[in-house]
């Protein structure tokens, strides 16, 4: 039940309790600290996308000063992955992308190892490259991984097909799609298409790994999933989960490109080979563009059909994702792909392919909105397109489709009320933002102003098993420490779960004290901090262990003042009789217990804990795709206004706008900034951001002077934010996960912007103006 809105703390903006620290340069990550006797690992990457690894001669790599150990490949012959197990930490036998790791040279100094490197000589023999996901899915004699179907599951939900280069097919099949599709009045089918990119987060990938005398795996690694290191070293080496130790501090940025496991496994390796000593791994950047997990590519044809009203009766959708040489995360990208195909719309019957695809490019994980942005491109300009061939307004054709309650997900789950938010009000408040119905003011000369819009949802798909723990310590002056293992990634997590905190205690949020590293060793379980879960499932925890601290404190009190529980309430730091307020106790006398003026003493220190894990969620069944992924849904609106110049087919952002329904919100500003920051990230993505490759496949621009992103002083000049609250009564006052929003609807919306400016259809990203030029000179012949 919701709460009363009167909040001291949730709801309001309050500084984020890192700022001053940040502000001050004084915080330190993972690369910042060293140790004495700490030996640093370097590796040996492929030099082919694609071929067998005939002789690896280190030789003259021994000959470098400082060398303590060369690990290749034989050394552990397995796979390893999170979903399936398809992918050895050093390549053996052959490479399946250009930069894969092959070797790894672990040496006293950083440059000692990196020497030692570039004097490794490897023999190969080259094989022919899959280069796309469509000569991937029709190509079934080059094959990336000739024994997909044997790989080891680790979960049910993932279907790779043995002969193919298909790592997952994943079908959604809802009402009857071949009989609505005959009765449809209208149609329209369209492909769209991107390559792979990457996350660029201002932090590299960094990881320290030591082995204890007494057999502690101690890992100190940036990473969004803790515990999820904790089960690969468990599964894959054998270890015992206790006596793997992960510490996490604050993460420079990481868009999910942080939630997987890769380095880690490599510096264990590197740390056994070397007797346990600690051993430092550190990404350089062409390193962590190329050879560390990147973001997804895809190739999507999405199918409408719709009656006279403009209602849409069948949708079929295609999705061929790019997961690259292994299936990493990109497994359950296919998946969320599947459970979310339509888009925030009610089609009653539904045919979707979801195929995670590899291709000899580097492989494929999370990224922000896991799978959403990608398949909101491709649905949001279908809606554009379709609008103009019934001749309607594509605010209007969304409203007519917009899911509601009472209608059903492409997985067959009831949509409530409850779980999911409102759709009209977003797009009402959206289409005033970006003055949607005004004309556009009149523009220079050879400029076209344009308008462009989306409309967008996501589900938190999480485990079915999700979960998320906290535990309250009181300290003699009444204030609290706060632990979990939630990771502190620039979204602002710690300080959100410190404004629930202050709420439920009924005190000053800068009582609170929030743990900001995660030592596993003494925090709870974090399933991890991704999927816009972390405020659902870490923030029910914390109010958990809140009440269980509550109901301590009362007990305490109760024998203080000597009357019964139920006469207590707590405010203002202090235990008091509802009756007669003025007669109570405060918290710091009582935080470690309470003494008598006789020396007697009860009770002892308050210790809340909480947690909260995932209620009522499936798999998805193999067939149809029937089942309940998520909590909730999420919806949004975006807009964006451009101004394109019809000489030179470039572009300005004027505006970005978003509306979002996250529940309620628990720091406006905070969530002001994280829109703000989604926006530019998506804009990037859709403008600029894509790996370049040779027929060779080859990353032809594995440098950030040559990755192109959007730099300082492209961005929109005006960013316009706001939220409805629909509260959702599952989460923490009513709060629903908004991290990863921001980015959802922004590149279909750019599309939209730009495809009405320019005339002509743009499906494909990066929206250069090379592109437009070629798209519109294309049209012309």
């Amino acid at each position: 039940m919701l709460e009363n809105k009167i909040r001291s703390s949730v709801g309001k903006t309050i500084q984020r309790i890192d700022t001053v620290e940040k502000a001050a340069g004084t915080l330190r990550y993972i690369g910042d600290l060293t140790v004495p006797g700490m030996l640093h690992a370097k590796l040996v990457t492929s030099e082919y996308a694609h071929a067998k690894i005939k002789s690896i001669d280190s030789t003259e790599a021994w000959k470098v000063q400082g060398i303590r150990a060369i690990v290749t490949g034989e050394m552990f012959p397995y796979h390893i992955g999170p979903i399936l197990a398809d992918r050895p930490p050093l390549a053996f036998e052959k490479v399946r992308y250009y930069g894969e790791p092959i070797a790894i040279i672990v040496a006293d100094h950083e440059h000692q190892a990196k020497r030692a490197a570039s004097l490794v000589k490897v023999e190969y023999e080259p094989l022919p490259v899959v280069n796309s996901v469509r000569e991937a899915f029709q190509n079934k004699d080059i094959l990336v991984h000739e024994n997909a179907g044997q790989y080891m599951k680790l979960i049910s939900n993932v279907y790779p097909v043995s002969g193919t280069n298909i790592g997952s097919h994943i079908k959604i099949r809802k009402g009857d799609f071949v009989s609505a599709w005959g009765q449809c009045t209208e149609k329209i089918k369209a492909t769209y298409s991107f390559n792979l990119s990457d996350h660029a987060a201002l932090e590299t990938r960094c990881v320290r790994v030591e082995i204890t005398p007494v057999g502690k795996v101690v890992v100190h690694s940036t990473t969004q999933s803790p515990y999820t290191i904790k089960k690969v070293l468990n599964q894959f080496f054998n270890i015992e989960v206790g006596n793997v130790i992960v510490h996490a501090p604050m993460v420079g940025g990481a868009f999910g490109g942080k939630g997987t496991v890769q380095l880690e496994p490599l510096a264990y390796l590197a740390s056994k080979a070397v007797g346990g000593k600690m051993v430092r791994l550190n990404f350089e950047r062409e390193e962590d563009l190329i050879t560390a997990p990147c973001h997804i590519g895809l190739e999507a044809t999405v199918a409408l059909g719709v009656d006279q009203q403009g209602k849409i009766i069948a949708g079929q959708y295609t999705y061929l994702i790019d997961s690259g040489a292994y299936t990493d995360q990109a497994a359950g990208i296919t998946r969320a792909m599947a459970l979310d195909c339509t888009g925030p719309y009610n089609v009653p019957n539904v045919w979707c392919d979801s195929y995670c695809m590899f291709t000899n490019h580097p492989f494929a994980t999370s990224f922000r909105g896991y799978a959403h942005p990608e398949l909101t491109f491709a649905v949001e300009r279908t809606m554009d397109q379709l609008a103009k061939k019934l001749n309607i307004d594509p605010t209007e054709l969304r409203m007519i489709n917009a899911i509601k309650p009472g209608d059903s997900s492409p997985t067959q789950s009831v949509i409530t009320a409850n779980n999911i938010g409102d759709a009209k009000k977003c797009m009402d408040r959206a289409k005033e933002l970006i003055k949607w119905d005004e004309e556009p003011q009149e523009a220079k000369k050879n400029k076209v102003i344009s308008k462009g819009i989306s409309l967008f949802w996501k589900t938190s798909t999480t485990a079915t098993n999700a979960q998320s723990g906290a535990i309250l310590t009181f300290e003699p002056d009444g204030s609290v420490n706060l632990n979990c293992a939630a990771i502190e990634l620039g979204q602002g997590t710690k300080t959100t779960l410190a404004q629930i905190l202050a709420e439920k205690l009924k005190i000053d949020i800068n009582k609170i004290h929030v743990i900001m590293e995660v030592n596993t060793q003494y925090d709870p379980h974090q399933w991890r901090t991704v999927a816009s879960s972390t405020t659902f499932l870490a923030g029910r925890a914390v109010m958990a262990a809140a009440d269980d601290a509550i109901s301590q404190l009362k007990k305490t009190a109760s024998i203080v003042l000597q009357c019964s529980v139920e006469d207590l309430d707590i405010g203002g730091g202090r235990v008091y009789l509802k009756p007669n307020p003025e007669y109570g106790v405060k918290f710091e006398d009582i935080a470690i217990g309470y003494k008598f003026p006789n020396g007697h003493a009860i009770e002892g220190q308050i210790v809340g804990h909480g947690k909260y894990i995932q209620r009522h969620l499936t798999p998805m069944d193999q067939e149809t795709g029937f089942g309940k992924p998520g909590p909730w849904w999420s919806v949004g609106v975006q807009a964006i206004e451009v101004e394109w110049d019809t000489r030179d087919y470039t572009y300005k952002i004027l505006k970005a706008a978003i509306v979002l329904d996250g529940g309620t919100i628990i720091n406006p500003a905070m969530a002001t900034q994280q829109m703000r920051g989604g926006m530019y990230l998506g804009l990037s993505f859709a403008s600029s951001e894509t790996f370049v490759f040779n027929d060779e496949g080859i990353v032809q621009n594995p440098q950030l002077r040559t990755y192109q992103m959007l730099r300082f002083g492209e961005q929109p000049c005006e960013y316009l934010v706001d939220f409805i609250e629909s509260p959702a009564a599952d989460g923490p006052y009513g709060a629903r996960g908004i991290g990863e929003y921001g980015v959802i609807g922004v590149p279909a919306a750019l599309a939209n912007a730009l495809s009405n400016a320019s005339q002509v259809e743009l499906n494909h990203l990066p929206l250069t103006p090379e592109l437009i030029w070629k798209t519109k000179r294309e049209g012309l012949v």
